[in-house]
């Protein structure tokens, strides 16, 4: 069920990243960044880490065994997201990332709170340096504005 699963995440991913280098241009008509920038690095980076993790598949050649608390885990990580897209249109994408990764590292990583909490606000605070600073593209505003970022 593994390799099947890597097969289906690498065509999704091979498509992803045709679509990015077809339709999306990779500088601006002023030598800037352009749209195809991030999706063309992100396709290449999915197209190699799954063939990659498909590769150890193959090697290792074990049978999966089902685990029921990974189960809980995907149920999880489901309502977590949806409540990531609460706050990300209450709050922000600053504010919302910050909270989401919080409470996600807190219930998959237990126990680390110092690197949780270090995750929490150094990743968010990266995110919106790069986008917000360096591309001028800003993030998502909230309904409640909480920070004036």
């Amino acid at each position: 069920m593994r390799i099947a699963f890597l097969l289906a995440v690498l065509a999704g991913g091979v498509f992803y990243t045709y679509v990015a280098f077809v339709d999306l241009n990779f500088l601006t008509r002023t030598g800037r960044l352009g749209p195809g920038f991030f999706p063309r690095n992100v396709g290449v980076l999915i197209v190699l880490l799954t063939i990659w993790a498909l590769v150890d598949a193959l090697r290792a050649g074990r049978q999966d065994q089902p685990d029921a608390g990974r189960w809980r885990d995907v149920i999880v990580l489901i309502g977590l997201a949806l409540c990531f897209a609460v706050a990300l249109r209450l709050f922000g994408g600053f504010v919302a990332t910050v909270i989401y990764l919080a409470v996600t590292l807190s219930v998959l990583n237990r126990g680390k709170f110092v690197q949780n909490a270090l995750l929490s606000i150094l990743v968010p605070t990266a995110v919106y340096l790069l986008f917000d600073r360096v591309l001028n593209a800003s993030m998502p505003p909230g309904l409640i504005n909480i920070l004036p970022i």
